[in-house]
Protein backbone atom coordinates (compact mmCIF):
# COMPACT_ATOMS: atom_id res chain seq x y z
CA UNK A 1 0.00 0.00 0.00
CA UNK A 2 1.19 3.49 -1.17
CA UNK A 3 0.70 6.56 0.82
CA UNK A 4 1.39 10.18 -0.67
CA UNK A 5 3.03 11.21 2.25
CA UNK A 6 6.58 11.28 3.00
CA UNK A 7 7.98 10.65 6.71
CA UNK A 8 11.21 13.06 7.18
CA UNK A 9 14.26 11.69 6.56
CA UNK A 10 15.87 10.95 9.97
CA UNK A 11 19.51 11.85 8.51
CA UNK A 12 21.43 14.48 7.29
CA UNK A 13 21.56 14.79 3.63
CA UNK A 14 25.03 15.15 1.88
CA UNK A 15 23.32 18.04 -0.32
CA UNK A 16 22.22 19.10 3.40
CA UNK A 17 25.83 18.86 4.64
CA UNK A 18 27.60 20.86 1.72
CA UNK A 19 24.52 23.94 2.38
CA UNK A 20 25.54 23.73 6.28
CA UNK A 21 29.27 23.89 5.92
CA UNK A 22 28.62 26.97 2.93
CA UNK A 23 26.86 28.66 5.46
CA UNK A 24 29.58 28.34 8.58
CA UNK A 25 32.34 29.31 6.19
CA UNK A 26 30.43 32.71 5.27
CA UNK A 27 29.99 33.28 9.33
CA UNK A 28 33.69 32.53 9.78
CA UNK A 29 34.70 34.70 6.50
CA UNK A 30 32.79 37.73 8.34
CA UNK A 31 34.90 36.89 11.20
CA UNK A 32 37.94 36.79 9.83
CA UNK A 33 38.90 33.22 10.90
CA UNK A 34 39.52 30.60 8.93
CA UNK A 35 37.94 27.94 10.77
CA UNK A 36 37.56 23.51 9.99
CA UNK A 37 33.71 22.63 9.63
CA UNK A 38 32.25 19.12 10.18
CA UNK A 39 28.87 17.76 9.82
CA UNK A 40 28.39 14.21 10.85
CA UNK A 41 25.21 11.90 9.82
CA UNK A 42 22.95 10.85 12.58
CA UNK A 43 25.29 7.84 13.09
CA UNK A 44 28.02 10.32 14.08
CA UNK A 45 29.72 9.10 10.91
CA UNK A 46 31.28 11.64 9.22
CA UNK A 47 29.60 12.86 6.37
CA UNK A 48 31.42 16.05 5.00
CA UNK A 49 34.40 18.21 5.90
CA UNK A 50 35.93 21.62 4.66
CA UNK A 51 39.12 23.15 6.21
CA UNK A 52 39.50 26.88 5.14
CA UNK A 53 42.87 28.23 3.80
CA UNK A 54 45.15 29.11 6.68
CA UNK A 55 42.68 27.09 9.11
CA UNK A 56 44.83 25.52 11.64
CA UNK A 57 45.80 21.90 11.19
CA UNK A 58 45.85 20.83 15.02
CA UNK A 59 41.65 21.87 14.77
CA UNK A 60 40.55 19.40 12.15
CA UNK A 61 40.43 16.74 14.65
CA UNK A 62 38.77 18.85 17.10
CA UNK A 63 35.88 19.94 14.98
CA UNK A 64 35.09 16.62 13.66
CA UNK A 65 35.15 15.17 16.92
CA UNK A 66 32.58 18.05 18.23
CA UNK A 67 30.34 17.42 15.20
CA UNK A 68 30.67 13.48 16.67
CA UNK A 69 30.47 14.36 20.02
CA UNK A 70 27.54 16.75 19.76
CA UNK A 71 25.57 13.97 17.80
CA UNK A 72 26.64 11.04 20.52
CA UNK A 73 25.06 13.07 23.33
CA UNK A 74 22.32 15.16 21.63
CA UNK A 75 23.92 18.50 23.25
CA UNK A 76 25.95 21.82 22.39
CA UNK A 77 29.56 20.77 23.19
CA UNK A 78 29.65 24.17 25.18
CA UNK A 79 26.68 23.14 27.09
CA UNK A 80 28.49 19.51 27.36
CA UNK A 81 31.61 21.54 28.72
CA UNK A 82 29.97 23.68 31.74
CA UNK A 83 28.58 20.61 32.97
CA UNK A 84 31.40 18.34 32.82
CA UNK A 85 33.36 20.52 35.54
CA UNK A 86 35.41 19.09 38.42
CA UNK A 87 32.61 18.12 40.85
CA UNK A 88 29.69 18.51 38.33
CA UNK A 89 27.49 15.59 36.62
CA UNK A 90 29.75 14.98 33.45
CA UNK A 91 33.21 15.24 35.19
CA UNK A 92 35.82 13.35 33.46
CA UNK A 93 33.97 12.25 30.16
CA UNK A 94 36.10 14.02 28.46
CA UNK A 95 38.26 10.84 28.80
CA UNK A 96 35.85 8.70 27.82
CA UNK A 97 35.14 7.11 24.26
CA UNK A 98 39.68 7.10 24.18
CA UNK A 99 39.35 10.63 24.29
CA UNK A 100 36.79 11.16 21.33
CA UNK A 101 34.64 13.27 23.62
CA UNK A 102 35.39 17.66 23.11
CA UNK A 103 33.79 19.85 26.06
CA UNK A 104 34.49 23.29 24.18
CA UNK A 105 31.79 25.37 22.93
CA UNK A 106 31.38 24.48 18.47
CA UNK A 107 29.68 21.50 18.65
CA UNK A 108 25.82 21.80 17.74
CA UNK A 109 22.83 19.10 17.47
CA UNK A 110 21.38 19.15 13.70
CA UNK A 111 17.19 18.43 14.06
CA UNK A 112 14.36 18.00 11.52
CA UNK A 113 11.04 18.45 13.55
CA UNK A 114 12.58 17.97 16.82
CA UNK A 115 14.66 15.11 15.95
CA UNK A 116 18.75 14.86 16.03
CA UNK A 117 19.76 14.11 12.72
CA UNK A 118 23.11 15.26 12.74
CA UNK A 119 25.86 17.36 14.30
CA UNK A 120 27.74 20.13 13.06
CA UNK A 121 31.49 20.79 14.89
CA UNK A 122 33.56 24.16 14.13
CA UNK A 123 37.40 24.56 15.01
CA UNK A 124 39.74 27.49 14.61
CA UNK A 125 39.34 30.28 16.82
CA UNK A 126 38.07 30.99 20.10
CA UNK A 127 35.71 28.65 21.77
CA UNK A 128 32.87 32.13 20.99
CA UNK A 129 33.73 32.53 17.84
CA UNK A 130 33.17 28.60 16.86
CA UNK A 131 30.36 28.34 18.52
CA UNK A 132 28.69 31.54 16.60
CA UNK A 133 29.74 29.82 13.30
CA UNK A 134 28.43 26.08 14.35
CA UNK A 135 25.02 27.94 15.19
CA UNK A 136 25.13 29.91 11.83
CA UNK A 137 25.99 26.51 10.01
CA UNK A 138 23.18 25.01 11.86
CA UNK A 139 20.82 27.29 11.06
CA UNK A 140 20.92 26.56 6.85
CA UNK A 141 19.22 23.37 7.65
CA UNK A 142 15.84 25.63 8.70
CA UNK A 143 16.56 27.30 5.06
Amino acid sequence: MSTSATSPASSVTLTEARAIIAAGQKEAEAQGQPMNIAVVDHGGNLLAFERMPNAWLGSIDIAQKKAWTSRAFDIETGDLGKNSQSGDQFFGIHASNNGKVMIFAGGVPLKRNGQVIGAVGVSGGSGKQDQAVAEAAAKALEA
